[in-house]
């Protein structure tokens, strides 16, 4: 049976834990303020520039040649999945990967998969062909590697290998919910009910 000062240095050993463990949850808490900080201040930005962008496919014609925004027949269609390297998050990636199976279901067409993140990779590529494994992004997530894969995915659809591409991702709603997300990135969409999209 432990003594009293075995018990004593227990306990004070237990003591110390709590107090490396409150200031370890102080430092977290203010980490993720920050980054949520960030995610919100963005979003009006990123809404606007969607928006900017459909106004613009909406006003060119048919003649005009815009790249971006010709509608094709969907023969190959390419889904960008977007998980953490990393598990023990519920089901943030899970979500993701069921939604990137049922997207590619609705197409009779060849499907294939840009994988960011390492949990979207290993799933998907079970049963589709991953064309591109994008996980070290988060490395080093910085605008100018981002700006690499965006430009990689416009290139895709430029050269009429992907006649269309759509991005699954997990919208920010607050530390505890995300929303999947599944948008259409190429061909650009105009605004719904725009009598001058053609």
């Amino acid at each position: 049976m432990a003594n009293l000062k075995e018990i004593r240095n227990r306990i004070a050993s237990v003591s110390s834990t709590m107090q490396i463990t409150s200031a370890m949850k102080m430092v977290s808490a203010a980490k993720l303020k920050k980054a949520q900080d960030a995610i919100t201040a963005m979003r009006p930005y990123a809404d606007k520039l969607t928006e900017l962008l459909q106004n613009l496919s909406a006003t060119l014609d048919a003649d005009s040649g815009s790249k971006y925004s010709e509608q094709r027949d969907v023969k190959n269609v390419l889904i960008v999945a977007i998980t953490s390297n990393r598990g023990l998050c519920g089901a943030f990636n899970s979500n993701i990967i069921k939604q990137a199976n049922t997207v590619a279901e609705r197409y009779d067409a060849n499907v294939s998969v840009v994988a960011i993140g390492k949990k979207a990779n290993d799933a998907l590529s079970k049963n589709f062909e991953v064309i591109s494994n994008q996980s070290s992004v988060y490395d080093d997530l910085t605008f100018d590697n981002v700006a690499q894969i965006a430009q990689m995915l416009m290139e895709q659809f430029e050269s009429k290998a992907f006649d269309k591409i759509e991005i699954i991702y997990n919208k920010f709603k607050n530390a505890a919910t995300q929303e999947v997300m599944t948008e259409q990135f190429l061909p650009i969409e105009p605004l719904e009910g725009d009598t001058n999209a053609n």
